[in-house]
Order: C-alpha cells, then structure tokens, then sequence
C-alpha cells in the first residue's frame, strides 16, 4: 500500500519564475463552447489534449528552444540561471530555453488538471513544466510548478513543489486543484510551459517529445451508475506479475520502501509487458539477494523528493516513457467501458483507487490510496487485475466484482474507516503504450 497522497496547507509560494528571473504573461482569449465528453448516465467532464511534433511545437512560443524531428530541444540557449536544489542545498547554474504553449480554451469549467509528459534527459540535463490557467471569473492563477523532472537523480532531485496557491487553486503535490468548486470560480483555459535545463559545459540537451493535461468536472459523488460492457469480456493480457511486499522493507529512502510501491510496481509490469526493461547496468545498484531488482529501480527512479513518495502520477508515466518507443499519460476514464476498449486493444491500464476490506470482495485489506494494473475481463465481465498489493509475484493475479470495482474507482468520496468522508480518484488512470501502437477509438471522446 502507499502513503497516502498529501495536500499539504495551502499557502501562496514561489513558482519557477522566481527561479527563471523572469516574467511571461499570458493572455486568455475568448472560451469556445464545447460539448462534455461525458457518457450516457455520467455527469463528469473530461479532456485531455496534448503537444507532440513540429507543426505543434511551432504553434507554441520557442525561446531558446527549437523543434527537431525527435521533439524539441534547447537551440541557443536564452541564457543561464542558478538552482539551488532544496532537496541536496547544492547551487548549480544551467542554461535554459522554454516553450509556452497557446491558450488552449476547455470547453467547459474544470475543477482539476494533471500534466504529463515525455521527455529524454540525459546526464547534465532535465526539464520544468508549469501551469498558468485562466479562470471562469477573468482573473488567471500563477505560473504554478507542476514538476521538475529527469530520468536520472544524479544531477537534480526529482520534485514537486509545495506551498503553490491563490485564492481560488492550489496545487496538491501533481494536480491543479480549485478550492471550492461550488464558488463558481472554475478553469476554462491554459497554458503550459516548458522550460528545458543543460549543463552550459555541454552539448547535450533534453528533448521534450510530448506535454499535455488532463482537465476535468467530476463532481462529488459517493456512487456511479453502472457501465454497459461487453466489449472485451474474455480478454485477458499476459502481463507479467509482480508483488510489491516482496520488497518490504527494501530501501526506506524511497517511500519507507516496498511496502508502498504500488505505482512503480504497477508501471514496472506494463514497461515490462510491452518487452521493455531497466538493464542490468540500470539496476546494478540493488542489492543482489533482492528479487525483482526492476522494481527497485523504478521506485528510485519516479521518486518525487517533495512529495516524499513513489506515487506521483506523471513522474510514473514519463519514467515508462523513457524507456525506448515508449509513450504515457496521466488522464481520467469515464468507466469500465472505456478501460475495456483498451484491454480490447491489448492495452493494459493502471487505475488508482480507495477503499475498505468490506467494499472489495476477495482483496482482504483496505487502503487510503492504491493502484492496479487491469489486465483483463472474465467472460461474465468482472475485472481481472495484477494486484500489487499481494503477498507473492504467484497471487498477483486477482478477480474483483466488476460493480465493486468500478464504484471504488470513479467514486470522488466515500466513507472511511472511522466514519467520516475521504475522497477518491474520480478515475485516474496511467496509460502507457508503445508509440507505433495506436490508441483505441472512442467517438466522441477526449479522454486520451
């Protein structure tokens, strides 16, 4: 099981313009309307839309930055700035250019936003992505820190940042958050910013192959109405099996150590089922008499410094993504029927979901926070899942009721333990994929 997923106080902090020096306004235009990507019988809204590839690269603000058949990379630096890590207290200056995408209109009031992206790093290098929205109301938030990343920790150490917020958001560790949506001050439009770090001494730079968010309206909700199915039942994917408590214990610098691997443990088997893997060089560091060493590797390697976890959503997809062909991203489902599209496709999906012992029949815990890789579905359409959460790699493999999964999943808030209310991940999901593998069809949606 994880820690749980902290929301720290909401206090106003600083954003990566104070580490830039630098101010880049920007200015929202007129919101189109646009329909919800909602299913029949489900109120939420969700989009999800993202930039890769030149003509995309050119429709966005380059300083410093230029668009290559790969990505985009660092041309001419526009200058240099001095970080100083709040993870090592090390100062180190780094020459930078950025990208800013155009304002991209909703279509409708949103209550959160996740970010993704995919990007290579290698050493002597490493990326920035920030947020700057524009309310309902006129007014646009701060340029908010959404992550600092790189593959590696050997020259940064991979974070979020803390103590972002105005009156109406907050930002809670990788989600953009409105503070009281019933307010009526909500998200219609965004931009993203990426600023591109290298060390001035060298050549190599890091190349930026997708950013992206996923902004959604889901709103409270103890209870979702039930899916159709009936696309993918009987479909089952041979993803291999891996446990997370044979690494309790392992490495307590990562999260207090296998025990709360979930996610690395999730993204480790979908990296794997698609024939990839952290190499023996890649793991030569952990400790021989551990099994699984692929699993360590990656708790190391999505670790969020700040956040003091392995559970930060986009570090785990752009860690799947940096593996060779590879491709990931945070966004929302709208139900089961959606997940069956891809299992249809040969697609596993990581989900994100809480619960007690009492609401998951056969899963014998419950937990504030877990993840799953869906693997397939019985012929009678109840949900077959690799379970991390499992005392061995052999047991990994569990059937959970298809309408107990799909309410402890979708829900926003349940009933916890003691009583009272806690909330739930509205639908989160990792997807990851081979980029010459397309994406399932959906007509009318925008969720991927």
């Amino acid at each position: 099981m994880p820690r749980p997923r902290l929301r720290a106080a909401a206090l106003a902090g600083v954003t990566a313009l104070a580490l830039l020096g630098t101010t880049t306004p920007a200015t929202a235009g007129p919101l189109a309307a646009a329909p919800a990507t909602a299913t029949v019988g489900h109120d939420e809204q969700i989009t999800y839309h993202d930039w890769s590839g030149g003509t995309d690269w050119l429709a966005g603000t380059l300083a410093g930055t230029v668009a290559i058949p790969t990505g985009l990379t660092l041309g001419t630096p526009v200058g240099t700035v001095a970080y100083k890590d709040p993870h090592t207290k090390s100062k180190r200056t780094w020459a930078y250019g950025t990208w800013t995408s155009p304002v991209t209109d909703i279509g409708f009031d949103a209550s959160e936003l996740v970010a993704s992206w995919n990007a290579d790093t290698p050493t002597g290098t490493w990326i920035q992505v920030e947020l700057q929205g524009a309310y309902s109301s006129g007014a646009q938030t701060p340029w908010y820190v959404m992550g600092r990343w790189a593959s590696g920790d050997g020259d940064i150490k991979r974070t979020s940042v803390d103590k972002q917020s105005d009156k109406w958001s907050t930002i809670w560790t990788d989600t953009f958050s409105i503070n009281d949506p019933a307010a009526g001050v909500l998200l219609d439009a965004y931009q993203l910013r990426v600023t591109l770090y290298r060390d001035p001494a060298q050549t190599a730079s890091p190349v930026l192959r997708m950013v992206g968010a996923m902004s959604s309206y889901v709103p409270d909700r103890f209870t979702v109405p039930a899916s159709t199915g009936g696309i993918a039942w009987g479909t089952e994917l041979a993803v291999p099996r891996y446990s997370q408590n044979v690494h309790a214990g392992h490495y307590p610098e990562y999260d207090g150590g296998g025990q709360a691997w979930c996610s690395p443990t999730s993204t480790t088997m979908v990296i794997e089922y698609w024939g990839r893997r952290a190499s023996a060089e890649d793991t030569a560091w952990v400790d021989p008499s551990y099994p699984d060493p692929t699993v360590n590797h990656a708790a190391r390697m999505v670790y969020d410094h700040q956040y003091d976890g392995a559970g930060n959503w986009p570090f785990n997809t752009a860690y799947a993504a940096s593996f060779p062909g590879m491709e990931g991203r945070v966004t929302r489902l709208h139900s089961l029927d959606d997940v069956e599209r891809f299992i249809a496709a040969g697609i596993p999906v990581v989900t994100s979901q809480s619960f007690l012992a009492s609401e998951l029949d056969g899963a014998n815990y419950g937990t504030s926070g877990h993840l799953f890789v869906v693997v397939g579905f019985t012929p009678a359409g109840d949900v077959i899942v690799n379970d991390p959460a499992s005392s061995s790699n052999d047991v990994v493999r569990n059937v959970y009721k298809r309408d107990q999964f799909e309410q402890i999943w979708l829900r926003t808030k349940r009933i916890n333990a003691s009583g009272g209310v806690s909330g739930g991940s509205g639908g989160i999901a990792y997807l990851i994929k081979p980029t010459d593998v397309p994406w399932p069809s959906a007509p009318g949606s925008t969720t991927w």
